[in-house]
């Protein structure tokens, strides 16, 4: 069968370092764990799994990291999506400081296996948060103070315009936070060395092999493709996010899809280069719709903003994030966008993931909205240790209250127009 990208143009494509050789299923398996998904939440609790002597399978409907974990902006922050304060807000202090130390293992998790399996993804540190209004500024300053009185945590520091202009070569932000102990990386060949590795470790990945349909007989689960094949398990993992699509409707109506864009210029040469973003950091905005960006290994700008919330892509995303490059940074005028792509990414209404169990044993966990690299990294392996009998940081996540889009899986789409058009004029304004 013949293997179509499904992304022809994206540059994470285009500059992966692994050739990963998995087939289509073919034949009627039995496994220990049955994963679908071939994302970050997948991969790492296939790893996680065979590391532990499970028998894996994990099922993609296209090639491994096809979807979001392929073609995000690749960075890992410290945190959850949420500000600390409201998670103390929403959850109380005792529940607010497990999810911001699960933030800072998320983080440390992504290192020490990149680290343990020798994954080539151009791993840098610092985030540079940057103020798009003034008002932004003495929230960062408030944060930071908050941070570090509260959690004891000294690697965040606000930071006045004058830096921030000195480090991005641009004048259009009022100020920032830089967190050194945050991340980004190649999201594609990371996924991939995850990959990798989960091979190495004996797990069995399968690729062009959608599911049609699972169903649960006692204590074995089978899950059908629309290849004809099956693979019978004891164990299920929902690792879709933002392709679940109809699979399980129980819970696809806690998420919400969405499209996100990104382009990568050509590349600009070392002075320019650095002259918009200094000491290789990753920048993000302060925006509802956020920009976020840095530049590659080959000193391309890789640059993500805007989103849409239909199935299909939009015909100009070049020309879409192209408006917001130039907003910032227009002295790249004159320099051609060489790639530009989209992702499908899953949101929440409260913008933590939605984990948990349908039964005993069927694990999911998805809507990571846009935090995804270190949290579905980490819950992953806490999905595998919950199936190993070790549930304490799987329940952490379980235990957050899922609250359900107005209408479910029917109506949600207009109102999430109706909102997100509501906080862009907001972005503007």
């Amino acid at each position: 069968m013949t293997k179509l990208r499904q992304y022809p143009d994206c540059y994470y494509e285009a500059s992966r370092r692994y050739d990963l050789s998995c087939p289509v299923l073919g034949e009627d398996i039995s496994v220990d764990v049955c994963i679908i998904g071939g994302g970050y939440t997948g991969l790492s609790t296939a790893l996680h799994l065979s590391e532990a002597g499970c028998k894996v399978a994990v099922l993609d409907s296209h090639h491994i990291a096809s979807g979001a974990s392929g073609r995000n902006g690749g960075h890992v922050g410290t945190g959850q999506r949420r500000h600390q304060e409201d998670l103390e807000k929403l959850y109380g202090t005792a529940i607010a400081a497990k999810l911001w130390q699960a933030g800072l293992d998320a983080v440390a998790l992504v290192k020490t296996l990149i680290e343990q399996h020798h994954i080539n993804c151009d791993l840098q540190k610092g985030i540079l948060h940057v103020a798009h209004k003034p008002r932004y500024t003495a929230d960062f300053r408030a944060e930071v103070d908050f941070l570090q009185q509260r959690y004891g945590y000294t690697q965040a520091r606000a930071i006045s315009r004058d830096e921030v202009s000195e480090l991005l070569g641009t004048s259009v932000f009022y100020g920032g936070l830089h967190d050194t102990a945050s991340m980004h990386l190649h999201p594609l060949n990371y996924a991939l060395g995850l990959a990798q590795a989960s091979k190495t470790a004996g797990a069995q990945l399968f690729e062009y092999s959608p599911v049609a349909s699972y169903r649960s007989q006692g204590q074995d689960i089978t899950v059908s493709t629309t290849n004809g094949s099956t693979v019978r398990a004891k164990h299920l993992v929902l690792a879709c996010n933002g392709y679940l699509g109809n699979l399980e409707p129980r819970i696809s109506g806690k998420i919400m899809p969405i499209n996100n864009f990104l382009v990568a210029t050509a590349p600009l040469g070392e002075g320019l280069a650095n002259s918009l973003i200094r000491n290789r950091l990753a920048v993000q905005d302060s925006r509802f719709v956020i920009n976020y960006w840095r530049c590659s290994e080959d000193g391309r700008l890789v640059f993500g903003g805007g989103e849409s919330y239909r199935s299909s892509l939009p015909s100009n995303i070049a020309g879409i994030v192209r408006k917001r490059v130039l907003a910032i940074y227009p002295q790249l005028e004159d320099v051609p966008i060489d790639y530009a792509w989209g992702g499908k990414l899953a949101i929440t209404l409260q913008r933590m993931p939605h984990v948990g169990r349908l039964q005993q044993n069927i694990h999911y966990a998805h809507g990571y909205s846009g935090h995804g690299v270190p949290t579905a990294t980490f819950l992953g392996k806490a999905i595998a240790e919950a199936i190993c009998s070790n549930s304490e940081q799987f329940e952490l996540f379980a235990g957050l209250p899922a609250r359900t889009f107005p209408g479910g899986t029917l109506l949600r789409w207009p109102g999430m127009v109706a909102g997100m058009l509501y906080y862009s004029l907001m972005d503007r304004f």
